[in-house]
């Protein structure tokens, strides 16, 4: 009996929707490796002898292996969760192990274009772990996508932070060590739970505590952010044991585990859900089923939308929900009858309209979803191109320790997520305004952020990254859910990873074409300064000077990014420009959208 009852609970804790999402978390934590490119890419342009714009290039591939999701979309179509999880894990372990082998003179280097491919391969492990935990998790907590997503993706973005802190208690003089870690850490998690994150029903799971246990997550996550910040400052300013280090590293994995309390207390307690919420669970999916029904054939009735239209004026809107929704469907079925007797013009639906269902053909014919591409690109983008060149611009500004400003700038990153998606809610919640408008002040907050990052201030790269980071992780919040809200959800998911290829064509551009060929030229310069001191700096030499240059040059000072900066800065305005008009343009539909809930 006794054993039948335990097995009984550790299949209830196995099955326990909570179990998933907390090790769908935790996975997340590991799936941050392309936000530590500003920590190896040091000891790769050191020992393979690379100049800024060969780092750039490899920074680009990243942030494709990073951003490029159609493949893992689709297999996670064809193939078991764990599997998808697998591949991803051997992508990883494959791409960055052999970088690592690489960089040690363990085996022969390769052409940079190798190197690419290998970098590429290695992070885009990263978008099947997000895929598989997205997806999980979305369909076990089906009326709670908003937190469950913010969350996920926070812990994405926080990863770099966690793994740079594990990374400390290391204490290898051989910078290396941080790539094999971030090859074989990640592999050797994910393969641990790979069994675990999958759907388990968990729309049958609805209990009336959900809200409780998501206010303590979110609270874990704020703790977690906020001691990881404090630590990562702590390390930085005072020369630590250790034994100090191993303390606080400690203390970090128990606040990772901290979760799994919920679903602990859920399966040695359970709850009953109440036979109400049920209903209410059932009603929605009904609804969904029907509009897909109506969706299938295609065909608008104008005289419909005219009297409910008509309805609406004569006050149907103040009746009960399920009063109202009869009588919308009964004036359809009339209309639908008198149409299949001719009575009825059928009008057929040429294309659908802001806040319906798009196909991602249909959308790449909008200005509005080109107008959330390019305000993408330039801030986002921007964003990008300040993580994967931390390392140059710290040491560049007198800095030793690059790894802080990679650490903080992934919690940055996490508070914006999380904070982005939480404001921006409020918006169109509260006030029924377009969501877009938290992007444009996302993006303005950048403007700053890039001008302290070129001004070269002391303490500057502090409020610098800071800012950055809070706008970068903005927008990852912010754009899906607009893009969701303008062009719907059946095809959402080639809609947002069109929207992705934003963030590597921004790099390709601020990192690849600008930053990088800048810091070589000042770079180059100063080299011969010592030959030509009175050489004068003019705005052609940067973008025509010396671009063949193969040994590593090491550029100081501010004036190695502050052009970079400056430009950026000009271009989050221009970001923040198309963000407003994106706001003008879709006043109407956020209006329609949420304006009649809060009556």
């Amino acid at each position: 009996m006794m054993m039948g009852r335990f097995r009984e609970k550790l299949v209830a804790f196995f099955n326990n929707r909570w179990l998933v999402f907390v090790a769908a978390m935790w996975i997340q934590s590991c799936a941050g490796i392309g936000y530590l490119f500003g920590s190896i890419s040091p000891v790769i342009k050191t020992s393979l002898n690379y100049n800024q714009r060969q780092i750039a290039r490899l920074g680009v591939a990243k942030d494709l292996g990073d951003s490029v999701g159609f493949l893992a979309g689709s297999l996670c179509e064809v193939l078991p969760l764990w599997a998808a999880l697998l591949v991803g894990a051997a992508q990883n372990f494959v791409g960055y192990g052999w970088v690592w082998l690489i960089v040690t003179g363990r085996v022969p280097a390769l052409p940079l274009w190798a190197m690419c491919i290998l970098i590429f391969v290695g992070t885009n492990g990263e978008t099947y772990f997000n895929t598989v935990a997205l997806v999980s998790c979305v369909q076990n907590f089906p009326k709670s996508r908003g937190p469950v997503v913010g969350i996920l993706k926070g812990f994405a973005g926080l990863g770099g932070a966690i793994l740079t802190q594990i990374y400390a208690v290391i204490h290898s003089p051989d910078h290396a060590s941080l790539i094999f870690m971030v090859a074989v850490g990640p592999t050797m998690v994910v393969i641990a739970l790979m069994f675990i994150v999958r759907p388990v029903g968990g729309h049958k799971q609805v209990r009336s505590s959900d809200g409780m246990s998501f206010s303590f997550i979110y609270s874990v996550c704020l703790l977690l952010a906020a001691y990881l910040m404090a630590v990562m400052l702590l390390e930085d300013l005072i020369d630590l044991s250790h034994t100090v280090i191993i303390i606080f590293t400690a203390i970090l994995f128990g606040l990772l585990i901290v979760p799994i309390l919920i679903p602990v207390s859920l399966s040695i307690c359970p709850e009953t859900r109440d036979s109400e919420e049920a209903a209410l669970l059932i009603e929605p999916q009904k609804q969904e089923a029907s509009k897909s029904e109506r969706d299938a054939n295609e065909v608008i009735f104008s005289e419909v939308e005219s009297e409910v239209e008509d309805e609406r004026r004569k006050g149907v809107q103040s009746l009960p929900a399920s009063e109202r929704q009869k009588r919308i469907a009964l004036l359809q079925t009339k209309l639908a009858q008198a149409a299949a007797e001719g009575a009825v013009r059928v009008k057929r639906r040429r294309g659908p309209h802001r806040g319906e269902d798009f196909t991602l053909m249909q959308a790449l014919i909008k200005a509005d979803f080109w107008l959330i591409f390019f305000s993408l690109l330039l801030g986002s983008g921007s964003g990008l191109t300040v993580i994967d060149n931390l390392g140059q611009m710290s040491q560049s500004l007198g800095y030793d320790n690059t790894h802080i400003f990679v650490s903080l700038i992934s919690i940055w990153n996490f508070l914006g997520r999380v904070g982005g998606g939480y404001f921006s809610e409020m918006i169109v919640r509260d006030h029924a305004y377009p969501r877009p408008v938290a992007m444009a002040v996302a993006q303005a907050i950048m403007v700053f952020g890039h001008f302290f990052v070129g001004m070269g201030w002391p303490g500057a790269m502090y409020i610098g990254t800071l800012l950055i980071g809070l706008g970068y992780g903005a927008h990852w919040a912010i754009v899906p859910a607009a893009a969701s809200e303008l062009f719907g959800l059946k095809k959402f998911g080639a809609l947002y990873n069109f929207l992705t290829l934003a963030n590597p064509a921004g790099s390709l551009i601020f990192s690849g074409l600008i930053a990088s060929t800048i810091y070589d030229s000042e770079a180059e310069k100063q080299a011969h300064q010592h030959h030509q001191p009175h050489r004068q700096w003019d705005l052609g030499s940067i973008f025509l000077g010396s671009l063949g240059a193969d040994e590593p040059l090491k550029c100081e000072g501010a004036v190695c990014f502050f052009l970079t900066s400056m430009i950026m800065s000009g271009l989050c305005v221009i970001a923040v420009v198309l963000s407003l008009i994106l706001v003008h343009r879709t006043k109407i539909v956020y209006a329609h959208l949420y304006g009649k809930s809060r009556t």
